[in-house]
């Protein structure tokens, strides 16, 4: 990081530019640095790490401040970042990447289709420290600024200590009660699986139609190690993840397999 300046902080979610939750996140970045904030125009929950490979790609510049630039990107939220640190950011690269505030959780093996954490693998592709927040409040209109007080003990603590070479944080943060937000717990994701992932519907023109839905089965309810187990009893947790998909176990034994 360059102790000459503030730190600059890239900010992209999946929801889009609108939504109440990454303007609460701009807000708690604001104390620590100087912002630029690159977002999807459109929703774009559930792309992954989805990107734009036979259409363009236009960023619009949404707004621009003392300490603040905001552009709002036509395609995903890997394009988002991809785009911010390879084009826009001409002048200086981030110190950080900043995803959120998503709202719904990012939990478990639904972790594996967010687009807002492809934000913060994205992030660490580029050799950035990235973080990732959602919150367990799905509406719209949720009030995301009652997360604020964990996300900035997040970020003062990453931005002081940095993170492991090619680790991103994923945290989800649990509705707010009137009590105010419990301890944070330190785990690991939760292997389950959704079940009834689609709904068959008829359609009133004629014909039918397939509506996602689903239900998420926890592998373990019992496990303490997980998310899903903390959430469920009102923590917020906070995940790290790589994105080195190799499993160095089984290398042994693949290698007895084929070779």
């Amino acid at each position: 990081m360059n102790n000459d300046k503030r730190p600059l902080i890239l900010i992209s979610n999946d929801d889009g530019y609108h939504y109440n939750g990454i303007k609460s996140l701009i807000d708690v970045a604001k104390q620590f640095g100087d912002i630029f904030v690159a977002a999807p125009a459109v929703h774009q929950s559930g792309k992954s790490s989805a990107i734009s490979l036979d259409v363009p790609v236009r960023a619009r510049l949404a707004e621009r401040q003392e300490g603040m630039t905001a552009y709002e990107i036509s395609g995903t939220p890997a394009d988002c970042v991809k785009l911010a640190i390879s084009q826009l950011m001409t002048d200086r690269q981030p110190d950080l990447v900043l995803a959120g505030i998503n709202h719904g959780y990012n939990m478990g093996i639904s972790s594996l289709y967010s687009g807002t954490m492809a934000c913060t693998y994205e992030a660490i592709m580029h050799g950035v420290p990235g973080v990732a927040f959602s919150y367990g409040v799905f509406a719209s209109d949720a009030d995301t600024d009652a997360c604020k007080p964990l996300i900035e003990q997040v970020v003062r603590r990453v931005l002081r200590e940095g993170l492991p070479a090619g680790v991103c944080l994923n945290v989800n943060i649990p509705p707010v009660t009137s009590e105010g937000i419990k301890a944070l717990k330190v785990t690991v994701s939760d292997l389950g699986r959704w079940v009834n992932e689609w709904e068959k519907r008829e359609h009133p023109m004629g014909g039918s139609y397939y509506w996602m839905t689903g239900e998420y089965e926890m592998l373990d309810d019992e496990d303490s190690r997980t998310d899903m187990y903390w959430l469920r009893r009102g923590h917020p947790t906070v995940t790290p993840c790589h994105i080195d998909q190799t499993d160095y176990a089984s290398l042994g034994a693949i290698s007895d397999l084929l070779l």
